[in-house]
């Protein structure tokens, strides 16, 4: 029997990796390995790949181990049919894609009755078989022999057409054409779109596309899902105009056929088989592969977006004032403490339409200010958010050291009425729990989004639709690197953020939460072994991630793995050093660039990249990652859509990428649009080379279309600006 190709030796090949290397990770991965574990403390056996690496591994992994599966069901398929040559068995074996393998097997696979399958019925497959090697005779007099009028074979033209049905199907379903046209309509075809007739397109959503054409092969993702979108809405009709004659000739060179008479019988069914069998399947095929690729993007950007926005700066030791705006039904507002505890959640205030309550609701946020020495307030960016934004400008006039931020409250609604809300604050209605989650959202960005799907974050392009199973494995998978990445602090983390730690899950972390109030803070890393369900494997893949700040071990406070404290105290040893010692982090930093890491790393047993994370660790104890990058960006006064102009120079805060470029808040009530082409003084062809989300911009005002309420933007001329001095 043909053996398959080896997967490692796939894998290699495709992501530019070594066999051994793939090998060793397949199986570290198998083992139950999680991707932080192996990323962070594994480094000597992947060969240092880090998360995006491995995780692009363990999917290609999937893909690959699902097309042998499928392989040997279409081989045992065939088997049973009695048809599996050695020749078909060796193809089944190599083919590398799942269309390729699908291709052999369509001749093969159950289908409905077709024309094709009548025509045998009737005996006219001899007939059919006539064409590899015509006979002197014409086709009609070879069609004579095969009337039948009992089987509904009663003239030689239905004879023909019988035999032209048997070969239009046998020549559509070639493994090699089909491969052959799918591969050249993927290059030379066109994605095509107009407005559906008698189509309701109000706001003008699909304007572009009402006669849109592109190549196939250079169309971009976001047009390929606005496309997509359109149809589904019933607004666009949407084609793909394939290389008719070419893909003609592709059929013909598979059943050539040169002796007159039968040529133009066998054009014709040639013609036949593409417009009814091959032309659609292989239009399905360029739709599904250019959704796939789109869709495959769309989710990379939403998760390059959303490790941006978990990453994000906590605003540690403020307290902050949390207000989700509401016209009629009032502004909620809550204080939350430096610890994140909550302050008189039930407050409401009534500036707006109908209750125009606005001197009073100044009076009660200043006096909150005032009592609990309020240094930010966090605006929920919902309806009636920029109306508040004035009364909080208004409020905080004059008042030195307080400031506003424009929250996104994506998700907040979703949040204050989940198991997870109601857990927490079991004696709050949902609207307090959601004002609470806005004003924690800027202390602790990370804690407080891991309790809300990351589907309802909304920082992509076109997420609801998207193939959803997809979607969530993609951005749980950026849940989990982000959470793993900054550590948690074992003591106050959450159960929420306890789960997305490797190797815990929702039960675990429960457990983790029951100990801590049964018997007090963990004083020690190894103390997580007496919780109930937490293993010595579980221990294994989470301890590195978990800190404990005040603890017994000063190294439990550190990235440092327990596998690897014997090491770090024979190092210290060495150096004559001190891991409670205040001057530490100084004193190693004083003394790396003089030791030999090869030599030292031999030495104490572990490899040289094991011992650069022990020095990093000891050098920065306690670090979290995300304090190295800028803080939000606080306002104290507010801009208005008629106080722009262009040219004028603005700081704003990016709040979504996409494909055509970023929208930035930059203080007036719909964020602006900086365009792609606009981003740098470089080419840049996609906007998240440049930019990420949270990151705090100098942009320049270009145009202002005040009757639609747009901004452009342009990064690239406020770059020049500051590097020529102007």
């Amino acid at each position: 029997m043909t053996k398959a190709p080896n997967l490692e030796a796939t894998l290699a090949q495709e992501l530019a990796l070594k066999p051994s290397q793939v090998a060793t990770v397949v199986a570290l991965l198998d083992e139950g390995n999680t991707i932080p574990f192996l990323a962070r403390y594994r480094k000597e056996a992947t060969g240092g790949l880090d998360e995006v690496a491995l995780r692009a591994l363990q999917d290609a992994l999937a893909r690959l181990r699902r097309l042998e599966e499928r392989r040997a069901e279409v081989t045992a398929s065939i088997a049973e049919q009695g048809l599996l040559t050695p020749e078909l068995e060796r193809r089944l074996a190599e083919a590398n894609k799942l269309s390729a393998l699908e291709d052999l097997y369509l001749p093969y696979r159950p289908k409905r009755r077709t024309r094709a399958t009548m025509a045998r019925e009737k005996g006219l497959a001899p007939l059919a078989a006539l064409f590899a090697s015509p006979p002197r005779e014409t086709p009609a007099e070879a069609a004579r022999r095969f009337l039948d009028a009992a089987k509904g074979v009663a003239t030689v033209e239905e004879a023909l057409a019988g035999a032209r049905d048997i070969l239009a199907e046998q020549v559509s379903e070639d493994a090699s054409v089909r491969g052959r046209a799918r591969t050249l309509a993927l290059k030379e075809g066109v994605l095509q779109a107009v407005k559906a007739p008698k189509a309701e397109d109000p706001q003008g959503k699909y304007a572009q596309y009402y006669d849109f054409s592109e190549s196939v092969a250079r169309v971009q993702p976001h047009r390929v899902l606005a496309c997509d979108r359109g149809e589904a809405e019933g607004v666009l009709k949407v084609s793909v105009a394939l290389p008719e004659a070419r893909i003609l000739a592709f059929m013909a060179e598979a059943l050539q056929v040169r002796a007159p008479g039968w040529r133009e019988q066998a054009a014709e069914a040639f013609a036949d088989g593409f417009k009814r069998l091959l032309g659609p399947a292989i239009e399905r095929d360029v739709r599904a592969a250019l959704t796939e690729s789109a869709q495959s993007h769309a989710i990379g950007v939403f998760a390059a977006n959303l490790k941006a926005l978990l990453l994000q700066p906590p605003l540690r030791g403020q307290v902050v004032m949390g207000v989700d705006p509401g016209f009629r039904t009032g502004c909620k507002v809550t204080v939350v403490d430096a610890t994140g505890t909550p302050r008189e959640p039930g407050i409401a205030i009534y500036p707006h339409e109908p209750q125009k309550q606005w001197r009073e609701a100044i009076e009660t946020l200043r006096r909150l200010i005032a009592k609990y020495g309020v240094t930010v307030v966090a605006i929920g960016n919902g309806t009636a958010s920029r109306e508040t934004e004035q009364l909080v400008a208004e409020a905080i006039k004059g008042l030195a050291g307080v400031g506003y931020v424009i929250v996104s409250e994506a998700g907040a609604s979703v949040y204050s009425a989940s198991e997870a809300a109601r857990e927490e604050f079991p004696d709050l209605d949902a609207t307090q729990r959601g004002t609470i989650s806005i004003a924690r959202r800027l202390q602790d960005p990370l804690a407080e989004l891991i309790k809300i799907d990351p589907q309802a974050i909304g920082v992509g392009q076109y997420q609801h639709d998207l193939d959803q199973k997809a979607l969530s494995h993609a951005l749980a998978g950026v849940v989990e690197d982000a959470v793993n990445h900054v550590g948690v602090d074992l003591n106050t983390a959450s159960a929420a953020l306890l789960t997305h730690v490797a190797g815990l899950n929702a039960k675990v972390a429960k457990a983790i939460l029951a100990r801590r109030i049964e018997r007090g803070p963990f004083r020690g890393r190894t103390e997580l072994k007496a919780v109930k369900g937490l293993g010595d494997r579980t221990f294994e893949q989470a301890a590195g991630f978990l800190r404990i700040p005040g603890g017994d071990n000063p190294l439990d406070n550190t990235a440092i793995h327990p596998e690897s404290y014997p090491a770090t105290r024979r190092l210290l040893e060495k150096l004559g050093l001190n891991a409670a010692d205040p001057q530490l982090a100084a004193q190693v930093k004083a003394r790396r660039g003089g030791l030999n890491l090869d030599a030292l790393a031999s030495e104490l047993g572990v490899g040289v990249p094991t011992l650069k994370d022990i020095l990093d660790n000891l050098e920065k104890p306690g670090r979290d990652p995300r304090e190295e990058l800028p803080k939000p960006h606080l306002r104290s006064e507010v801009l208005k859509l008629d106080d722009l102009k262009p040219g004028m120079r603005l700081t704003g805060t990016v709040r979504n990428v996409v494909d055509f470029g970023a929208f930035v808040d930059i203080g007036v009530k719909n964020d602006g649009l900086v365009h792609v082409s606009e981003l740098a003084e470089r080419f840049v062809r996609n906007p998240l080379e440049v930019v990420s989300v949270g990151d705090v911009i100098e942009v320049e005002v270009l145009e202002v279309d005040r009757q639609r309420g747009r901004v452009s933007l342009s990064r690239k001329r406020a770059l020049s600006s500051s590097r020529t001095g102007t």
